[in-house]
């Protein structure tokens, strides 16, 4: 299977004891989210509203923000719904 360059394996911070062998078995797949599913965004509006507002007000011509919300599986297993119904506006540090 294809695997793109930007993807790189999962790894761990070093233990003084191992649950598992870490020697990797099997053919490689790809772990991204939309391999298998069906990805949904779901926006609510007064969070797009409210980080619209904060960029109008902001003097720089970019910033950084976040967006925070839920992350779900549908009903019948086929999809994935990403819900954002929050804006942080973070810190300029």
């Amino acid at each position: 299977r294809f695997v793109p360059k930007r993807m790189v394996p999962f790894s761990f911070p070093l233990s003084k004891c191992a649950l598992w062998d870490p020697v990797p078995m099997g053919d490689v797949i790809g772990a991204h989210i939309t391999y298998y599913r069906n990805p949904r965004i779901s926006l609510v509006e007064k969070t797009l509203r409210l980080a619209y507002r904060h960029a109008k007000q902001n003097e720089k011509k970019s910033f950084s923000c976040f967006l925070l919300g839920t992350l779900a599986a549908d009903e019948d297993g086929e999809g994935i719904t990403l819900t954002i119904d929050r804006f942080d506006p973070g810190r300029e540090v």
